[in-house]
This record gives structure tokens, C-alpha cells and sequence, in this order.
């Protein structure tokens, strides 16, 4: 039973097949290949316009190279304070870029336009003592699991446009946002105001297949140099681009979103049906955050259950787990397997005692 992250999931077999005859045929170096192109192609129609894109091996590199992108001298980037770019990117942005990175509170790991017009308040235009804002970076979904409506991104984007910002997304769960919204790829990005995107591969049945998209292709001017200078610039580029074509191709890629936040939803279903455990809220996509009992919570660790205990801080007080309880985060990739979902429901609705639920490991 394991919950702990989609990371922990393999390949689909699909992008497996699309790599394996790659790697029979090969192909020139360094994206002069013509499946890199025809990549570069299907990310343009799914977002419905001509697009740079640039591929780099890990989300972490994604996020930094994208915001270094815009960087200038003293840049500052706004992002939630609890997101991946800023709690587990170690200084990575300001590695690439040199770009200061300001967490911001926000219910769900969200930000406010309230929230962003504060924050921008204190770097008011023409003071050379602050730092000189330059971007604002939303992940979708973000670290509590929720997605950023079209509308909700537009708002932010309005006012990060007024102060002459770029928007920049972490999308390392992109698809899944997409999947569960039910919305166009290009309504949740650059029709909403998105300038650039982490387009990830990885947690959704890809192996190290990541991309960095611009909407605006001029605004890529030097990002190719930059990528070599980080050391993300692939000598075989079509090892990604089989991944990717085949990840692309028929919306596979949404179906297999689409089959993670449906096991996520049943897992949601289950909690629901306990005494002793409660969602933090209904998931929007593929992770679901539950507060358990401390006696659920051990009861299910020694079933074999694997996730991982989460932070608080996101919580307003009155949503946070008492003493005796635990905020846990649980999720579902494209390969969870439904017998999994099926003997963690049994323990949480207690039909099944420990030692049986053992002994069928």
C-alpha cells in the first residue's frame, strides 16, 4: 500500500514501448533530432499556439532555469511559502538566477491577490533598498493538493502584470490540475497569464522527462546557453522526446492523470466512511490530506500503509489535528493498484483486524 508519492511510480507501458524503440534507432545529438521537433509541435497544439521549449531531466532544474530566465539584478520572485520551489529546492533559483525567493502565507498552499498586492506593497517602484520584483511562481497544484482555477490565476496574474512581474508555474502536477478542472491546457496557462511553465513528466508515467515552456518564444532569447550552463542540456535529446511524444500522443497523458485523481477520489471516499479520520479537503486532483487518529495512523503503518506525516502550517487553527491525531498526506499515481486502495479502505473502516490485513501482504 504504498501512498507515499508518485515519484515512487514507474513508467506507463506506453512511454516504455516509445522508448525502448527509440533507443534501437537513436538520432542526431543535442535536439537536432526530428522527434524533438515533432515534440516542440504537439505541445504547440495542445496550447493552442506557437511555443518554446526547452527540455531538462528534474522539476528542480525546470523551476530555476524558468525563473532565471527573468532574472535581473536584486530580482525577487513571490511564490506560497510552503511551495517545492522554496521548501525543498535548496536555494536552487538563486543558484541559477540569482533570483530571492519570498514565501507568502495562503489557505490550501495558495496565494491571495490580497496576499500578493501586500507583499508588492513593500517593494515599492523606484526604492533601491528592497530588491526589484520580477516574478510570481504558483505550482499546480500546490503542496496542499489544491488547483488554481483559470480565474483564480488570472487574478493573480492581473496584478503581478500591473507591477510589470512575470508568472511563472511549477507544473510537476500539471496534468493532474488539468484532468480534475476539466479545463483546456491553454485556458489554465497563457490565456489566464501564465509566461512560462514547468511541464512535468515524471510524476505521471515518465522517466526524467521534464520541459520548460514559453509562451512568448522571444522571451526564450538565451535560455538554450543557460541550459548548457546548468548542465541539463541532453546529448540525446530524443531519450525525452520518445517519452514525451508518446506521453503526448491521444491525451495519454490525461488518462493517465485522470486514472490517478480517480483512485485519489476513492481513497477520499474511504476516509469519509471512518470516525477516526477527516479530509482536510475534497482533492482536486491525484494527492489527498487527511488527519487521522494516532491509533488509525498506527494501525495502518503496521498494515503496511507508506505515506508521509505533512505540515500544519497551511491549516488555519481551528482545521489543525489534535493532540491524539496526525495530518498525513496520501497519493495515488497512474499505477496504484486498486487492491491497494481496497485493504486500506478495510483497515480504515476497521472490517478487517491487523493481523489479516498482515498476513495478506
Amino acid at each position: 500500500m504504498i501512498f507515499a508519492s508518485d515519484n515512487w511510480a514507474g513508467a506507463s507501458e506506453k512511454v516504455m514501448a516509445a522508448l525502448a524503440e527509440q533507443a534501437k534507432r537513436g538520432g542526431p545529438a543535442y535536439g537536432d533530432d526530428l522527434l524533438t521537433k515533432l515534440v516542440e509541435r504537439r505541445f504547440a497544439e495542445i496550447f493552442e499556439r506557437k511555443v518554446a521549449v526547452f527540455f531538462v531531466a528534474t522539476g528542480t532544474a525546470a523551476n530555476a532555469l524558468s525563473l532565471a530566465a527573468y532574472s535581473q539584478p536584486g530580482a525577487v520572485a513571490f511564490c506560497h511559502r510552503e511551495a517545492h520551489v522554496i521548501a525543498d529546492e535548496p536555494g536552487s533559483a538563486e543558484l541559477f538566477g540569482g533570483v530571492r525567493l519570498i514565501g507568502l502565507p495562503g489557505e490550501a498552499g495558495k496565494i491571495a491577490t490580497e496576499t500578493l498586492e501586500r507583499a508588492l506593497a513593500r517593494f515599492p517602484e523606484g526604492n533601491a533598498h528592497h530588491g526589484r520584483p520580477v516574478a510570481i511562481t504558483l505550482s499546480e497544484l500546490t503542496e496542499l493538493g489544491a488547483a488554481y482555477t483559470p480565474a483564480e490565476i488570472g487574478a493573480l496574474t492581473a496584478v503581478a502584470k500591473r507591477r510589470g512581474l512575470r508568472v511563472h508555474m511549477d507544473g510537476a502536477r500539471f496534468a493532474s490540475a488539468v484532468a480534475g478542472l476539466d479545463v483546456s491546457p491553454a485556458d489554465l496557462t497563457w490565456r489566464a497569464g501564465v509566461d512560462i511553465l514547468s511541464f512535468g513528466g515524471t510524476k505521471n508515467g515518465c522517466l526524467a522527462a521534464e520541459a520548460v515552456i514559453f509562451f512568448e518564444p522571444a522571451d526564450a532569447n538565451g535560455f538554450a546557453l543557460a541550459r548548457q550552463r546548468a548542465g541539463h542540456t541532453f546529448s540525446k535529446s530524443w531519450f525525452v522526446a520518445a517519452q514525451l511524444d508518446a506521453y503526448l500522443d491521444h491525451g495519454h497523458w490525461l488518462d493517465l492523470a485522470g486514472g490517478a485523481n480517480a483512485t485519489a477520489r476513492r481513497l477520499a471516499d474511504a476516509i469519509a466512511t471512518s470516525p477516526e479520520a477527516r479530509l482536510v479537503r475534497e482533492p482536486d486532483g491525484n494527492e489527498v490530506f487527511v488527519i487521522l487518529s494516532k491509533a488509525l495512523d498506527h494501525r495502518l503503518r503496521a498494515a503496511g500503509a507508506v505515506y508521509h506525516p505533512w505540515s500544519v502550517e497551511s491549516l488555519a487553527e481551528e482545521e489543525r489535528p489534535a493532540a491524539d491525531e496526525v495530518l498525513i498526506r496520501l497519493i495515488a499515481s497512474f499505477s496504484t493498484a486498486g487492491e491497494d486502495v481496497d485493504r486500506f479502505a478495510a483497515v480504515v473502516a476497521g472490517t478487517r483486524d491487523q493481523k489479516s490485513v498482515i498476513g495478506n501482504q
